[in-house]
């Protein structure tokens, strides 16, 4: 049996059945084919029943068809176009903190007095004879 379908056609078809895991779709007189709950649409779909009625015509793409069995896997999924941004997203910059100056200041005005002690103490070791 020679198949007139091939992955990758869009197809038009009725939906003939709902259940927990899926859509059952009739793409013609003796062709059924199967949307799983996943594809379905981009994020979790909960319920079939307020996304889709039976009877309801719909379009999708063949996504798989198992070569032993004859099943046709649909999407409707991949006929939806994702939102996004043609340039990738910009990073954010963290702002930065107001730290004001301090802590070495006080350091800075005492070497010069503690250099001017070691000296003095120098020159008092030089004149005991240590």
């Amino acid at each position: 049996m020679k198949m007139k379908y091939k992955i990758g056609d869009i197809i038009e078809g009725k939906v003939t059945g709902i259940q927990a895991y899926g859509v059952f779709i009739s793409l013609d007189k003796n062709t059924q084919g199967l949307i799983h709950i996943s594809e379905c649409r981009h994020g979790y779909v909960t319920d079939l029943d307020g996304f889709i009625q039976i009877d309801d015509e719909v379009e999708a793409k063949i996504i798989d068809i198992d070569e032993y069995t004859g099943k046709i896997s649909l999407s409707l999924r991949a006929m939806e176009k994702l939102p996004i941004p043609p340039y990738p997203a910009k990073r954010k910059r963290r702002k930065r903190r107001y730290v004001p100056q301090i802590g070495f200041d006080t350091l800075k005005q005492k070497i010069p007095a503690w250099i001017e002690e070691a000296k003095e103490d120098e020159k008092v070791r030089k004149s005991i004879g240590e």
